[in-house]
């Protein structure tokens, strides 16, 4: 017999609520909890007045109101909150209910409550939600993974409330065990990193080099957002760009250069480095958020070193289409990148990831959606087992395109001193990996020298190993060798 609820959420922040009211949206009954429970009754009273949305002030009291199998959403802070809430709803649930965890939690944390909620006869879907308080509201990005056995039960609710591409087909699908779905996420935030960080510079560059208005570089933004840039955060940026507060100050000139960030994008830079992957860009976009936190330091510093120069040379309309082009080559190596460590991850646990798929849930309602994205997909559907989407055909030819507006830039902004971290860190990666042969073979005869940590030779088999005596004192024993 039906006690209710479709659902239960737990956490009604900003986007907890908003989930609901989604949920409710679509016809589904929702059951609310929150800790602080002064925030239920005022929910409740407010935007939830008058729909099939109920309250609880216990745990137990929301336990009850829902159907069985039961399917609680987590809100609430990752790490300690998500493990407390878990351990005081385990005594009130039955084998085969289902809790899903909708933050930013860590992915070898979804793994680990995967594991403990299995050996209960419970199941433990990690999901994340990308598209901020408004896609929360009318449709997110959401990638689950974890344990499979549940999906048959929440696909119809999570499909249901998240975004759609034109086609109709829901931005939401399986993506595998353990903490794939999280992992997705955390590496659909570092690509966040490093857009914005990408865009940052492209404003940076047109503010401080070519001396343009706000306003002026909103329109610059709001015309790239009419062709292959056309995203999310192109078209945000423009907005941000030409809003001014009652007074008419233009608001972006008054907020502090020092940025803040929540771990994720860290997080992929650790797991990239763990795994041997080399995310040049997104490691500079965090690199870059942590130098800007120096503000103090760095007043001080701009006075002991002051600028040679101050001003962009060349055709100004030159120069912006120099950077639109740049702007896109490095934004594909953003994108190659995280999908490098995605295989990475997928191919050591052998998650099978559809990277297509992958593509498709990140091209409505997310922050990173963007155009070209169906690129991607139609890259990955063309050859699943591509190694790299930089040697896709449209990539390849895209790049090939933007590359001498990439290299001017650059070097514009290395001459000028305007700091490009991303987009200088995107070229060198760029210009490494189509590198037939590249410095390391110095780098190992260095570490064989000093601690004869042993060398393969480009005469010999891939897997043997051989060291030289370079001092004529070290002999034939060796370190061995191995990957850290």
């Amino acid at each position: 017999m039906s006690k209710g609820a479709d659902v239960g959420l737990i956490g009604l922040a900003v986007m907890g609520r908003n989930l609901v009211l989604n949920m409710s949206d679509h016809g589904f009954r929702v059951a609310v909890y929150n800790r602080t429970t002064s925030r239920v009754d005022a929910f409740l009273a407010d935007e939830a007045s008058g729909r099939e949305i109920t309250g609880a002030h216990t745990l137990e009291a929301l336990v009850e109101q829902l159907e069985t199998p039961r399917v609680i959403m987590l809100m609430v802070k990752a790490g300690k909150p998500v493990d407390a809430t878990i351990d005081a709803l385990l005594p009130l649930l039955n084998r085969g209910d289902i809790l899903i965890d909708g933050g930013n939690s860590h992915y070898d944390d979804t793994a680990r409550r995967v594991e403990k909620l299995h050996q209960r006869g419970m199941h433990f879907v990690g999901a994340g939600v990308s598209g901020g308080e408004i896609g929360a509201r009318f449709g997110p990005s959401i990638m689950p993974g974890g344990d499979e056995r549940a999906w048959s039960r929440i696909k119809p609710i999570l499909q249901a409330i998240a975004a759609k591409v034109p086609d109709g087909s829901p931005c939401c699908e399986w993506l595998g065990p353990q903490g794939a779905g999280h992992f997705v996420k955390m590496v659909h935030n570092g690509i966040e990193y490093g857009d914005m960080q990408l865009i940052s510079e492209a404003y940076d560059l047109m503010k401080r080099g070519l001396g343009m208005s706000n306003e002026a570089i909103g329109d610059v933004f709001a015309r790239w957002n009419e062709g292959v840039l056309d995203s999310y955060l192109i078209q945000i940026t423009a907005d941000i760009l030409r809003y001014r507060d009652e007074q008419g100050v233009p608001v972006l000139d008054i907020i502090l250069d020092s940025a803040g960030q929540k771990g994720t994008g860290k997080w992929t830079a650790v797991a990239a480095l763990e795994k041997g992957s080399p995310l040049t860009l997104i490691g500079e976009a965090v690199f870059a958020r942590f130098l800007s936190s120096l503000k103090e330091e760095r007043v001080e510093a701009s006075r002991l070193f002051p600028a040679e120069r101050t001003k962009l040379d060349g055709d100004p309309v030159e120069l912006i289409d120099d950077l639109r082009q740049a702007l896109y080559a490095a934004k594909i190596v953003s994108y190659a990148q995280g999908y490098m460590l995605l295989k990475d991850q997928s191919e050591e646990q052998a998650w099978d990831l559809d990277y297509g798929t992958v593509a498709t849930l990140w091209r409505a309602g997310c922050i990173i959606r963007a155009a070209f994205l169906d690129r991607i997909r139609e890259a990955y559907a063309e050859e699943p087992d591509l190694p790299n989407l930089l040697a896709a055909p449209y990539f390849k030819d895209q790049i090939t395109h933007a590359l001498p507006s990439w290299r001017r830039l650059v070097a514009a902004g290395v001459h000028l001193g305007i700091p490009l971290p991303a987009m200088s860190s995107a070229l060198a990666f760029f210009d490494g990996w189509r590198s037939e042969r590249l410095p390391a073979n110095l780098l190992q005869a260095q570490r064989d020298y000093f601690g004869a940590h042993t060398y393969e030779r480009i005469d010999q088999p891939r897997g043997d190993f051989f060291h030289t005596d370079w001092t004529g004192e070290g002999g034939d024993v060796t370190a061995g060798t191995y990957n850290a």
